[in-house]
């Protein structure tokens, strides 16, 4: 497998100096393999601690926590020499010493050239972290470009990077689209859908199915491991509704949590505000804000945190979660339901750094996210799972606003991308609108010119 964050990591690499790196992600996305399989070919050597499995390097930290105190209790403990000028140190599952979580001050402070790689799955709970001390990369399930890659179809792989939208590229890729709506972007799952030629179709599906199913029980083990009894059965309550939630509707938008009989008795956002903070801090869960009335910027400052959509991080799962077989995805086909589309497009957008998102809504009108370009004009985004050309709300939103650029994601292979190659229109209330198939979110940031919301 090939992920797009090496490319950052090998940039980091080459700097002069350098803080130390901490990858954050959820559990199972990759991060071990990530560092030890992909990055650490950039060096002659390697030095891999992981505190989950090895909890006796802790003892590495104790004490004093000067860099060269620490690899020397490094070296005697694993029994390998190590040079920080030419060597990688990977400090795996870093969350389960939090003594080494507040070394990485010291690297960064004493010994700015050295390698030092972290990571770890529960990054976002740590009481205290070095702010300002590290250079901070998330990690998500594969998106549908690794998932492509993944593939071994080098040629519909170029064709997506060549943003060849024939009839021919398009179907190819819808088809593949399909199928990641069932397998997701975790790494076990994508290497069971494609790793092993000989299986046969319903042997792939069924062990793609297991791995969802053990993936789901270990986050749910977590709950109680990491968040105490009381707050497990929260976490799970929350955890649990938010693909029943995400369902209840068929070709609307996805609707607002509602914390209503998740856990009775309890009713408010401020009964379950800690259950989701942990499960976005977890990486498990993903933000989106609805802004009622005319968006402005930013963004932030018109968000009421009790209003907020949650998404799962991998629409594999999602769809696990649901029951849903492979068959009735593939019967469906591009008319797929929307919600799956719009999570699919969430988690996209999360792979960008964009995350929380933000939606619009408005009586019954709902744009399902905002985007901001590098001028400062706020961008609506509708989503649309079919075929369907039609976009009441997106009409409702531009004549309400007459934003300068819409972009409209459906099953459709794209039909006006070469209009935003050109200028900004001189009327500053003409609209240039984009339609674009749903794969296509990757392009975003080059097909706007995406900004920070």
């Amino acid at each position: 497998m090939r992920r797009h964050l090496t490319e950052e990591l090998k940039a980091w690499r080459a700097k002069a100096q350098r803080l130390p790196l901490l990858i954050d992600g959820a559990r199972q996305t990759g991060k071990t393999y990530l560092l030890t399989t992909l990055f650490a070919k950039q060096f002659a050597r390697f030095l891999h601690i992981d505190f989950l499995e090895r909890p006796e390097f802790a003892s590495a930290f104790e004490g004093a926590l000067t860099p060269t105190k620490v690899l020397a209790n490094l070296q005697l403990l694993s029994g390998q020499s190590f040079d920080p000028k030419t060597d990688l140190l990977i400090l795996d599952e870093i969350g389960e010493c939090p003594r080494a979580v507040t070394s990485l001050k010291y690297f960064a402070e004493q010994m700015p050239e050295a390698f030092v790689v972290a990571s770890g799955s529960n990054i976002g709970l740590l009481n205290s972290f070095p702010v300002g001390k590290v250079e901070q990369h998330n990690l998500r399930p594969l998106s549908f470009h690794e998932f492509l890659i993944a593939s071994g179809q080098t040629m519909l792989v170029d064709a997506f990077e060549a943003q060849n939208r024939s009839k021919v590229a398009h179907d190819l890729l819808m088809q593949q689209l399909v199928d990641y709506y069932f397998t997701g972007g975790m790494p076990a799952a994508v290497n069971a859908w494609f790793g092993t030629d000989e299986l046969k179709v319903l042997e792939r599906i069924q062990a793609v199915s297991r791995i969802h199913a053990d993936l789901i029980a270990g986050y749910q083990k977590d709950f109680g491991k990491y968040a105490g009894r009381t707050n497990a059965q929260l976490i799970d309550a929350v955890f649990k509704q938010i693909p029943a939630q995400i369902s209840s509707v068929v070709d609307d938008s996805v609707k607002r949590f509602r914390f209503k009989d998740v856990h009775p008795p309890k009713t408010r956002y401020a009964d379950f505000e800690s259950a989701i903070n942990w499960l976005h801090h977890c990486r498990l869960v993903l933000l989106n804000y609805p802004i009622e009335g005319q968006p402005r910027l930013p963004l932030v400052a018109y968000r009421k945190p009790s209003r907020v959509k949650l998404f799962l991080f991998d629409v594999g799962l999602l769809n696990h979660m649901l029951g849903t077989t492979y068959q009735q995805i593939k019967q469906q086909a591009y008319e797929y339901k929307g919600f799956i589309a719009e999570n699919f497009v969430q988690q996209e957008l999360a792979v960008l750094g964009v995350e929380p998102t933000y939606a619009w809504t408005a009586s019954n009108a709902e744009i399902e996210f905002l985007l901001t370009d590098n001028l400062g004009h706020i961008v609506p985004v509708e989503v649309k799972s079919g075929a369907r050309r039609r976009a009441k709300s997106l009409a409702s939103y531009i004549e309400r606003y007459q934003p300068t650029k819409t972009v409209k994601l459906s099953a459709l292979a794209n039909e006006t991308r070469a209009a935003l190659s050109q200028s900004l229109p001189t009327n500053p209330t003409a609209t240039t609108s984009l339609h674009l198939p749903l794969y296509d979110v990757a392009f975003l940031p080059k097909l706007i010119g995406m900004g920070f919301i």
